[in-house]
């Protein structure tokens, strides 16, 4: 039975994904050439953006001269972070993670389609490790403290049964909405997993032009990155690329260079 079950999740990601209207990138860089599938059905905002950044069809702040321009943004810039058995991150105009294109844009995820809504964020009390830093965790319980009118020591322990009851019945996706991401459940979001590409921020809604190719499964960004694609050819180009030498920051030591970004025709 397990093995049937099986059989039919692959088949419906197939039929879900491997759709001839799905368009196909190709990355063109210093050290080799690789494709990618992007998803139009699980980030539809997302995919044009990338694409119309790429093919210099969209407005961006000239990270310089402060102006706008429209030329295609990703050609030139590098890789600027790699970290191995985890990822590889490009598209900052500055080349430090710290470059935008002078706007930003909102997450595209569904947390059900994830299984978010059916995972724990405190079983039997403990924080999931998905949650990630202690920040995360804080942001998580806080609109309980404030729900409970929770402010003091006194107050915890007159209500501590109450807050724990709350707590071990909080699932991630109610824990990441506590911190402030929003999702939709119109979309046909995939996991990150390895080969998928997706959105690098620094928080809910703080998408950009910068972008990661995951080297390995990472659960614990499932709900917080908006996943748009897969690499379909070249895998031995990312894992290359994943395979450099890196210094201060996981920054390359020799900067491995987008050439260009262009949807396959």
């Amino acid at each position: 039975m397990k093995k049937i079950n099986l059989l039919i999740t692959l088949f419906l990601s197939l039929t879900l994904f491997a759709d001839s209207a799905n368009p196909t990138v190709e990355f063109k860089t210093s050290l080799g050439n690789f494709d990618i599938e992007l998803y139009p059905k699980a980030a539809p905002e997302t995919v044009k953006n990338f694409i119309d950044l790429a093919e210099g069809k969209k407005e961006f702040k000239d990270p310089k001269s402060g102006e706008m321009v429209t030329r295609a943004y990703y050609d030139g810039l590098i890789f600027h972070r790699v970290i191995s058995g985890f990822m590889i991150q490009g598209g900052c105009p500055q080349g430090n993670g710290m470059g935008s294109p002078g706007y930003k844009f909102k997450d595209e995820i569904n947390a059900n389609k994830l299984g978010l809504d059916k995972e724990l964020a405190f079983p039997k009390g403990q924080p999931n490790q998905k949650l990630g830093p202690q920040r995360s965790m804080q942001g998580a319980i806080m609109p309980v403290y404030e729900k409970l009118g929770i402010n003091s020591k006194e107050t915890f322990e007159a209500k501590q049964k109450e807050f724990l009851a709350i707590i071990e019945k909080m699932s991630l996706k109610d824990a990441y909405e506590n911190i402030g991401y929003k999702y939709d459940d119109k979309l046909e979001s995939i996991k990150a997993t390895k080969g998928c590409l997706a959105m690098a921020n620094s928080g809910p809604n703080t998408n950009g032009s910068q972008f990661f190719i995951n080297l390995g499964d990472t659960p614990h960004l499932d709900g917080k990155h908006t996943v748009f694609g897969k690499v379909i050819a070249g895998d031995d180009i990312i894992e290359k690329i994943g395979a450099v030498k890196v210094g201060q920051g996981s920054k390359p030591e020799s900067d491995i260079t987008i050439l260009s970004i262009r949807v396959k025709k």
